[in-house]
């Protein structure tokens, strides 16, 4: 048995070698797989499948990266809506962190851009998170053409509340 001052030691050593050699504890924002079965890691490198999917979906298992856009599942039937064209605001999302609010552009029938208006702002890290967080998301609304998004792990609470205030404005515009 090790004794706890030892192991102590030992723990700060091991993590003073794991931060040596590029090791970043909860520094990374991941997708968790909610309508994919890929995940995405911020700026690093392909994270394993979680194989985990939702609904319906029939999702891809191969992972992604953070320089490809994440695929959201095809053929159900949030992808199918078809909208009126205009822009919708959504409404606004607190979350402990902050506030979340988005406002959606639909042209064609089909989503093209979605703005975020509002983000957790509690402190720095809520709006370092948010930050990182808002253009993966909204690359997911696009690529879904639906508030049926992936969550990031590490951004829960900005996700749930973006996906919440994308589908108010959904709401809005659906035909």
């Amino acid at each position: 048995m090790i004794p706890k001052r030892a192991f102590g030691a030992l723990l700060t050593t091991v993590f003073a070698l794991a931060m040596l050699f590029g090791f970043k504890p909860a520094d990374n924002l991941a997708l968790s797989g909610t309508t994919t079965a890929g995940t995405v890691a911020v700026g690093a490198a392909p994270v394993p499948s979680t194989g985990s999917t939702s609904g319906s979906s029939a999702a891809s298992a191969a992972p992604t990266t953070a320089a490809a856009s994440p695929t959201a599942t095809a053929g159900t039937a949030s992808t199918t809506a078809a909208y009126k064209d205009g822009m919708a605001t959504g409404s606004v999302i607190s979350t402990r962190y902050g506030d979340v609010q988005v406002e959606v552009t639909i042209s064609g029938g089909t989503i093209v851009d979605v703005t975020a208006l509002q983000l957790p702002d509690r402190d720095g890290r809520s709006r370092s998170i948010a930050s990182q967080a808002a253009p993966i998301l909204r690359e997911e609304a696009l690529t879904a053409q639906s508030a049926n998004i992936d969550v990031l792990s590490g951004a829960t609470y900005t996700s749930d509340a973006y996906a919440q205030s994308l589908q108010s404005a959904l709401d809005q515009v659906t035909a």
